[in-house]
């Protein structure tokens, strides 16, 4: 069972709606996942249109009158989704339990009784870094760090990361941060340039999807309704499908195409092989072929192509160069159909100049481009 936190001090950087759509589209691809939502706002549990009656609070809570264990107070949402509520009380918990030897552990105890019956346990945590977010991210294996393109947005990130520190000093719990891009406005020269910079400063924590400003995202929570259930062909929706199958992707140890095909294509000079481990290496390397993406697009800031190829996943690896009016990106794919877009300053587009496309249940469309394979 993974435990994942999503925190971030500063409020309004998508941490609620990152936690519902997240496990909306884990749910979606088959994973067992209970969001619990630790923040006494409730916004997760409002946004979902829960019963708040019984909360958190009166499982973790000593002085309740109604002291629940936490299978009592889940809720099933859908499929594969289920919630733990939050309400208003769940703020008093911090004093309540401040001389109490052992609180930064309250959550971890809770989470133990559930014994491996979820895939995912996805923490929404309070915008502070008190007893909640303390007892979340002891409680947790991974931290994952919404950020918009925003320098205050950047500055919770590191606050955020004293304390994972401090409690991997002081409680010998370490645990792994994922920085999440959210709310990016590809209409804005400002949010490319915080991009780039949050790129450089993060480089070793960043996921590779980007989570776009989407309207739906609002709709979709005013109306109670994940963004998938609410639209599901809309930008936000799809941003959040590729965040699930980006982290499936992690956990499962995935490793991209273009990863195992450059270790294919040039082996250490300095290993010795033999005559049959040679013909099967010659014999990969002839699947193994580099193909040349070319996109018109003069007024573009930035360019990528990402597919069927590399999970769907926008990274350096991906990034296409320009050359005059053109941008253009040589990858080394194997032999077969692929599906692909590119992405031009934050949109997904298909590729303009090729008549081979499938609708890919999103609403618009993929760009097709088959690999043949050198005689022998």
């Amino acid at each position: 069972m993974k435990i994942i936190s999503i925190a971030n001090q500063k409020g309004g950087c998508g941490k609620t709606t990152t936690s519902i759509n997240l496990v909306a589209t884990l749910a979606v691809n088959g994973k067992r996942v209970l969001l619990l939502d630790l923040d006494p706002q409730a916004h997760a549990t409002l946004g979902l249109d829960r019963d708040d009656k019984n909360s958190i609070y009166n499982v973790i809570s000593r002085i309740t009158p109604r002291k629940l264990a936490l299978k009592d107070i889940i809720q099933n949402v859908d499929h594969n989704f289920d919630i733990v509520p939050s309400n208003v009380l769940v703020g008093t918990l911090e004093q309540e339990l401040a001389d109490e030897i052992g609180r930064e552990m309250k959550l971890t105890d809770a989470l133990s009784t559930l014994k491996d019956a979820y895939d995912y346990v996805i923490i929404d945590c309070p915008p502070s870094l008190g007893f909640l977010t303390v007892n979340a991210i002891r409680a947790s294996h991974e931290i994952m760090i919404p950020v918009e393109t925003s320098r205050f947005s950047v500055q919770g990130v590191d606050h955020l990361m004293d304390i994972i520190n401090l409690i991997r000093d002081r409680l010998n719990h370490p645990v792994v941060p994922r920085v999440l891009i959210t709310m990016f406005d590809s209409r804005l020269r400002h949010s490319f340039s915080m991009l780039e910079k949050i790129k450089v400063k993060f480089a070793d924590m960043l996921l590779s999807t980007i989570v776009h400003t989407n309207v739906k995202l609002k709709e979709s929570a005013v109306e109670g309704k994940t963004v998938i259930a609410y639209d599901k062909y809309c930008r936000g929706a799809k941003d959040y499908y590729t965040l699930a199958k980006e982290l499936i992707a992690i956990h499962q140890g995935v490793r991209l195409p273009e990863a195992v095909a450059a270790e294919r294509v040039a082996p250490s000079v300095e290993a010795e092989f033999s005559p049959k481990m040679k013909e099967m290496v010659s014999r990969e390397m002839r699947t193994i072929l580099p193909t040349t993406f070319l996109l018109y697009a003069p007024d573009a800031q930035s360019v990528y192509v990402a597919g069927s190829f590399n999970a769907w996943a926008i990274d350096e690896s991906c990034r296409m160069q320009k050359s005059g009016d053109h941008w253009l990106s040589s990858l080394p794919l194997g032999t077969g159909e692929h599906r692909y877009q590119f992405i031009v300053d934050g949109r997904w587009q298909p590729d303009p100049t090729n008549d081979r496309s499938e609708s890919n249940g999103f609403g618009d469309m993929n760009s097709i481009v088959e690999v043949t394979a050198h005689a022998a």
